[in-house]
């Protein structure tokens, strides 16, 4: 897979590359620097989206791909050719990939190196949630920075409890990873779990959320645990004072557009990554169209976040 395509003038690469221990002249090591961090400097010097690499099989028909893995690397190489150089974060969706089995895994793992070594910041749509080891087991095989598909972040289902996360936690603050968990999604059918009430009152949402803020207390520039929280919800009805990012699935083809986000997100919009797939993919294959409609999506929540900004 190619990344010829040139990294911008305003490309966070130095910050966004695979991380790994540094050692000073004293011989201590060096922490990585927090995704957090890393982040922030990607959206403000890139813009503020994300972009899902979605590869459907009715997205591969529409660039005239044969949906097997000669499709779906022509596919993924176009997108991350396209887009690598330029946006904040892409966010490859793993299940898109596994459905080939080992040779769609080994597309995904070449996508997340060369995407990472472009400058993007890679978030690993893999939705894991699970107990014990064998969520340190996904959490090793996501956020260690030896793995294959380690990337700069992954999505996490709390459902669980969210002290199922721990391992990944830790291994995210080890590596200078990050996580997003999953509090108040997009689909419908999250809100019969995510609004039902726990035995204080709060929604399990809002439990969920409550625990983010505590994991990122007392980070600066933006903490390392973010919370997913659709663009599609109207009126989150939640406290998202989480001191984290918050990923906001469902703009474009899901019905929600930049102008709906400081309706959902309130005081926090300023710390969104709105979540686009479907309506940049759509432009493709062509790579120019593809850089166009995210430059377009990524004009348009500026001037969403900004005048929000300006009237608070």
């Amino acid at each position: 897979m190619s990344s010829s395509s040139p990294t911008s003038p305003t490309s966070p690469a130095s910050h966004t590359g695979p991380t790994s221990d540094r050692s000073g002249s004293t011989g201590r090591t060096v922490p990585p620097e927090p995704f957090g961090v890393r982040l922030r400097h990607a959206m403000d010097t890139r813009g503020p989206l994300c972009v899902g690499i979605d590869p459907h099989a009715s997205l591969l028909q529409a660039w005239g791909l044969t949906d097997d893995v000669a499709g779906l690397e022509r596919f993924t190489r176009t997108t991350v050719e396209a887009l690598a150089g330029r946006v904040a974060v892409l966010k490859p969706q793993s299940a898109f990939f596994e459905r080939f089995g080992s040779r769609g895994v080994a597309v995904l793992e070449k996508a997340v190196q060369e995407a990472r070594a472009a400058g993007a910041l890679v978030l690993m749509d893999a939705k894991r949630g699970d107990i014990g080891s064998t969520m340190g087991a996904y959490a090793a095989t996501y956020l260690d920075k030896d793995s294959p598909l380690f990337s700069d972040a992954v999505t996490l289902s709390p459902y669980l409890g969210f002290g199922s996360l721990r391992p990944a936690l830790d291994a995210a603050a080890v590596s200078g990873a990050g996580v997003f968990v999953l509090a108040l999604t997009s689909n419908p059918e999250g809100a019969e779990v995510q609004r039902a009430t726990a035995a204080d009152g709060r929604s399990l949402a809002q439990v969920m959320l409550d625990h983010i803020a505590a994991e990122n207390t007392g980070a600066t520039s933006l903490g390392s645990v973010g919370a997913v929280v659709g663009a599609t919800l109207g009126d989150a009805r939640a406290d998202l004072a989480v001191n984290g990012p918050l990923l906001a699935p469902g703009i474009g083809a899901q019905g929600a557009t930049p102008a709906d986000l400081p309706g959902v997100f309130g005081a926090a919009v300023g710390n969104v990554v709105p979540s686009v797939s479907r309506g940049v993919l759509r432009h493709g294959p062509d790579v120019r169209a593809l850089r166009e409609a995210a430059e377009l999506f990524a004009d348009e929540v500026r001037a969403a976040v900004g005048g929000a900004r300006e009237t608070r």
